[in-house]
């Protein structure tokens, strides 16, 4: 991973164009905000806290790139991301989500991040331990001496023992490490996991607490253990889990975790339009839509929210709006909630050398994708240029004359092309198998010509 001070601009651009092809501008809205993330940790912290970040909004339509844009953004830096929807989320008062709920979503995921990242520096530590553990269930410890006997038998014996059992466990730990014990049998205590006895309802306004009762009433179970019995492969995995969790330190893990999330969080929030009104209809599904923008404003202009792991400050964190805008404009929205998003980037339709570049130059593409899925059962999966251009094609068209769904049509093309191949691997022996533009019209021309029938299937 490249050092955060060392990403330029011009360096994330290039790193996004390995995963999205086209929309330069987006691009570099996106890596000029979060160059401006680190040089905004250079500076003097009453400076620091000064500069806010510029919330940027991306408009156009589906399936051109806005989301996979934030995400990978926010992969480049490690970044806490949260993906909502503005439409799930309806004013105070509504049936839906409060939208104080995104907050303590990226806290829980900041958590989480920060946890992981502990877990792997006390790996080593954590295994040497599940080993000796493992050991103990398998060859168990040797119990005192019995009264009665002598103190030189006692000791003979004892020692007798002693080596004994150095052997046996040394030659258990043998077999332990080259996997021939995973599938014997032991038992060990298990904490019992009590469940509610009732259902926690969580609606507006209640997520929290409907977290908090469920950890109460699980809690209530107290330290009580029972004997089960596992293979070797189950102890280890609850035997990790456990000793993991002692090593690591969860308040330093939050107090990381919400510093993180303070200044470095993402959060992408898409359907944007879905919550602006154009001002015409005053009723139904419009009389909450001017609310939501309300109640999300001052979660984008900075304000504190209360989580489970301590208060959350939004003032610095990054928000990434989108939406198709469609049947509105971004000027329908409430002037406030317009100036938090200062930054305006269109995103561009893709045409169909779009298609072509999209299946064939990130270094996920679809094409590679399916050659591993395939290649796993033995099948070793070419595409010819010219299948890959038909696709393409295709594609295009088909978002031309029907609903435009951006690049997610490829994923329906090029399943339908594969689909035989899908069903009948694995074959009995390797076998190679090239995909030629012959053979993508074949499985498609029926289909394109079908206006009726590819509504449904394309």
């Amino acid at each position: 991973m490249i050092e955060e001070k060392k990403l330029t601009p011009k360096l994330i651009v290039e790193m996004l164009d390995k995963y999205i092809i086209g929309q330069k501008d987006a691009k570099k809205a996106v890596a000029v905000a979060l160059r401006n993330r680190i040089r905004r940790q250079m500076l003097p912290r009453e400076m620091q806290d000064e500069v806010i970040p510029k919330n940027i909004m991306m408009i156009g339509p589906t399936g051109v790139g806005k989301t996979e844009i934030a995400r990978r953004l926010a992969k480049i830096v490690k970044a806490p991301f949260l993906k909502v929807e503005a439409s799930k989320y309806t004013e105070v008062g509504y049936v839906g989500r409060d939208v104080e709920s995104m907050i303590r979503d990226i806290a829980k995921i900041g958590v989480n991040m920060v946890r992981e990242e502990h877990l792997a520096m006390v790996k080593q530590k954590a295994e040497e331990t599940v080993e000796e553990k493992l050991l103990d269930l398998l060859v168990p410890p040797l119990k005192t001496a019995k009264k009665g006997a002598t103190p030189e038998e006692d000791a003979e014996k004892q020692k007798e023992e002693r080596d004994r059992f150095k052997e046996t466990r040394e030659k258990i730990r043998k077999m332990l490490l080259a996997g021939e014990m995973e599938e014997r049998p032991v038992e060990m205590n298990v904490r019992e996991k009590q469940m509610p006895m009732v259902e926690i309802f969580s609606g507006a306004g209640m997520d929290e607490i409907g977290l908090n009762m469920q950890e109460m009433m699980e809690g209530m179970s107290g330290g009580r253990t029972k004997r089960r019995k596992m293979s070797v492969k189950e102890a280890r995995e609850m035997i990790r889990a456990e000793e993991t969790s002692k090593l690591i330190d969860m308040d330093k893990v939050v107090k990381e975790a919400i510093e993180k999330v303070e200044n470095s969080a993402i959060i992408f929030v898409d359907e944007i339009d879905k919550i602006a009104s154009s001002g015409k209809s005053q009723g139904g599904p419009d009389v909450s839509r001017e609310g939501v923008q309300r109640d999300i404003l001052p979660i984008v202009e900075g304000t504190t929210v209360m989580t489970r792991y301590g208060a959350v400050n939004t003032d610095h964190i990054l928000f990434i709006a989108a939406g198709a805008f469609h049947m509105s404009k971004p000027s329908d929205m409430i002037p406030e909630l317009q100036g938090r998003f200062p930054i305006r980037v269109e995103l561009a339709s893709l045409t169909q050398q779009d298609f072509e570049r999209i299946l064939t130059e990130p270094e996920n593409s679809l094409i590679i994708q399916y050659a591993e899925l395939l290649g796993a059962d033995g099948v070793d999966l070419k595409f010819e240029k010219d299948a890959v251009s038909e696709i393409a094609r295709i594609a295009f068209e088909v978002n031309e004359t029907m609903e435009n769904i951006g690049a997610r049509r490829l994923h329906t093309i090029i399943e339908k092309v594969l689909e035989d191949l899908l069903f009948e691997a694995p074959y009995s022996k390797k076998t190679a198998k090239t995909i030629t533009k012959a053979y993508v019209v074949e499985k498609l021309s029926g289909l394109v010509k079908d206006r009726d029938l590819s509504k449904y299937i394309l």
